[in-house]
């Protein structure tokens, strides 16, 4: 008998106020490496986020949901964009692209920080350099 595939659900996404977001301690980064966040948000600056937020809904005690959202997965991206904030170039309210997750997920916080940072690959020291010809010189290399 052939197993049915099971149904993919993603995770809703929405723009969340700047203010409105937190760092959350379920980021597994914890030593800096590579770019800097000034260098982020100058990148942030000149091009726009190019990468979502991962949040979760910050719950009272209670249970309830506080209107705050905390950021396991994208924070060097927060830093930036604080950065930026506190120099005045982005407003405090300025809605942020941030996919929500469930705050209840049997998915830990800590398992989609580590997920975000793991999954991804660096590219291939050739693609670096055919990248890097292609905006310097305008040169396509084969």
């Amino acid at each position: 008998m052939a197993k049915s595939a099971q149904k993919v659900t993603l995770s809703p996404s929405r723009d969340i106020p700047f203010d409105k977001l937190v760092l959350s301690q379920a980021n597994v980064r914890r030593i800096k490496a590579g770019i800097s966040v000034e260098e982020l948000a100058e990148d942030i600056a000149r091009r726009g986020l190019l990468q979502s937020l991962s949040v979760r809904p910050v719950l009272a005690d209670d249970g309830s949901e506080t209107g705050k959202f905390e950021i396991p997965a994208g924070g060097r991206r927060f830093q930036a964009l604080s950065l930026l904030v506190k120099q005045k170039r982005l407003a405090k309210t300025t809605p942020i692209p941030c996919i929500v997750r469930d705050a209840n997920s049997a998915i830990l916080a800590e398992d989609d920080s580590l997920a975000e940072n793991m999954q991804r690959a660096a590219l291939h020291p050739l693609d670096q350099f055919r990248g890097d010809c292609q905006l310097v010189c305008g040169a396509v290399i084969g």
